[in-house]
């Protein structure tokens, strides 16, 4: 992947902030990595948002539609970023 590239995908990953916390995502772990995949022409998002969810039943339905909420926004986001580039979250 080109500096130009990496210097993108940082900076959405700045951009886009957890609800709750106001942090962005690059902070709080759940993007493990992004791939780039010139063939395809696609970016491969690896997320883990199980490792975050909370022992609490009740607090698991609020915890998904926090995690929706952040993948919706980081689409966006790439989609924004990388528009001839499609995005696929693994």
């Amino acid at each position: 992947m080109d500096p130009e590239m990496i210097k993108k995908i940082d900076a959405v990953l700045e951009r886009v902030k957890d609800p709750e916390s106001d942090l962005p995502v690059s902070r709080l772990g759940v993007v493990k990595r992004v791939r780039y995949s010139e063939v395809q022409k696609k970016l491969f998002v690896f997320t883990d948002f199980q490792n975050h969810m909370p022992d609490c039943r009740a607090c698991v339905f609020i915890a998904k539609l926090v995690a929706d909420k952040i993948l919706r926004n980081l689409a966006v986001e790439f989609s924004l970023e990388f528009p001839d580039l499609e995005v696929e979250f693994v």
